[in-house]
């Protein structure tokens, strides 16, 4: 899978999970400072990619990603290990 076609889940998920199909989501976006996501709204986030992705995400993992460019980059070394 592309890093391109990773970013694409990933902004639909986002999208659907706040209920709004006009955000504009960059590699630079953050799921707090930028979408003001809370805690659990972040946790239901990862929840969604991995049954998106079918993989399981570790909690120290979770602390590092930040922006949507680490998320991509992060799925995509999981996915194309």
């Amino acid at each position: 899978m592309t890093k391109e076609a990773i970013f694409e889940k990933i902004s639909d998920i986002i999208k659907e999970q706040l209920h709004n199909t006009a955000l504009e989501i960059t590699l630079e976006t953050t799921l707090q400072d930028d979408l003001a996501v809370d805690s659990i709204a972040f946790m239901e986030f990862i929840i969604n990619l991995e049954d998106e992705f079918k993989l399981d995400i570790p909690d120290e993992d979770v602390e590092n990603m930040q922006s949507i460019d680490e998320i991509v980059n992060y799925l995509y070394h999981r996915l194309t290990q």
